[in-house]
């Protein structure tokens, strides 16, 4: 099992492979893996998880899902053709998709959590993400919906008990994170099928996760790689039967960039299925800080890398000179961290579907 290597002061050179065999041991035992995930999350921001208790067959039919999905033709996938809705769900063809400016060179099944529209008129404007996903028709994709489901349900079940251990790592309560989502969690799934990326191209682009924590398949092809401190791309290995887990901006946010949104990206050289689950909460999250105990404070001042992190530039930001991810603006609340994320991410479709909306990401 490989050991946390960052060793030295400019970072790791490798991601940890991490068991959680002992997430349900003795307490002892259960803390002292809180305690080393945690160092991880401080110093990487991404880990490969083992012995996570995932039922290999929820991971197998979405895959098998993926490859009935992405083997019909454009006409057939365009059924559910993300520019018809405007909570942004559904197929997006290869090229759909912008992140910091520049095209991405895959195509995805966007599904999120579902919640009634919301009517009121005096609503934020991020409470218009709440609304249905598009769905195949059975007799041309049987059981989209049955596996994507049980797959949400299984993965959601392993983030909160993965931020149990972070609250634990904390020095917080273990349902810290789990108290704090609400009663309309809004969490993501993506179904991705990446071509051969071009030269000078990217699969999806240099960024930083959104939200809270991500689980991802990898699936059996190479491509994922995050960027270290010293500024070398490093390749997250491809391990049977994982899970690649890492942090969003909001866990950075929250915990005053002691835990870190690590930037990554894909570039493969043959084609590559991944799934991917994003944590979060009710659109009305607050992004406070947490209280947290003054070792972690002193951490985050004791490390040039941590106390100079940033968060993904808007558009606007990228354009007057702000490097990609070194935006100081943070939202205020997860609806408003997801509503920057699709000005910036799908331009067209806000302008489709909400022309009343700032052109700009709402915080100041």
């Amino acid at each position: 099992m490989t050991e946390l290597t960052a060793t030295t002061s400019l970072g790791f050179d490798e991601i940890p492979i991490i068991s959680l065999a002992a997430i349900d041991g003795p307490p002892d035992e259960r803390h002292q893996l809180a305690d080393r995930i945690g160092r991880v999350c401080h110093e990487v921001g991404f880990m490969v998880i083992v012995d996570h208790g995932i039922d290999h067959a929820v991971v197998d039919d979405v895959f098998e899902l993926m490859d009935r999905f992405f083997a019909l033709d454009e006409a057939e996938r365009a059924l559910i053709d993300k520019r018809r809705s405007p909570q942004f769900r559904g197929w997006e063809s290869v090229g759909s998709e912008f992140t910091n400016n520049r095209v991405d060179v895959r195509e995805q099944i966007d599904i999120w959590s579902e919640w009634p529209l919301s009517n009121a008129a005096d609503s934020a404007i991020h409470d218009r993400l709440h609304g249905p996903n598009q769905w195949m028709p059975a007799d041309i994709l049987a059981d989209q919906r049955d596996i994507t489901l049980r797959w949400m349900t299984e993965l959601g079940a392993l983030a909160d008990r993965i931020l149990g251990l972070l609250a634990i790592s904390l020095g917080l309560d273990d349902d810290f994170f789990s108290e704090l989502f609400g009663d309309q969690p809004m969490s993501l799934t993506k179904m991705i099928n990446y071509p051969p990326t071009p030269s000078g191209g990217a699969g999806v682009n240099a960024h930083h996760d959104t939200g809270f924590v991500t689980l991802l398949a990898p699936g059996t092809v190479a491509g994922l790689e995050i960027l270290n401190p010293a500024g070398e791309w490093i390749p997250v290995p491809t391990v049977p039967g994982s899970f690649v887990v890492n942090l969003g901006e909001m866990l950075q946010s929250m915990t005053g960039n002691y835990f870190v949104a690590t930037a990554h990206r894909v570039i493969t050289i043959e084609p590559r299925k991944s799934a991917a689950y994003f944590h979060g909460p009710s659109l009305d999250t607050p992004l406070d800080a947490i209280d947290l105990d003054g070792r972690f404070v002193d951490a985050v001042v004791a490390s040039p890398r941590h106390s100079a992190a940033g968060f993904m530039a808007s558009a606007d930001e990228t354009n007057s000179g702000v490097s990609d991810m070194a935006s100081r603006r943070r939202a205020d609340t997860y609806g408003e961290q997801l509503w920057n994320y699709f000005v910036r991410s799908y331009p067209d479709n806000v302008a489709r579907h909400h022309p009343d909306a700032p052109p700009h990401p709402s915080f100041a």
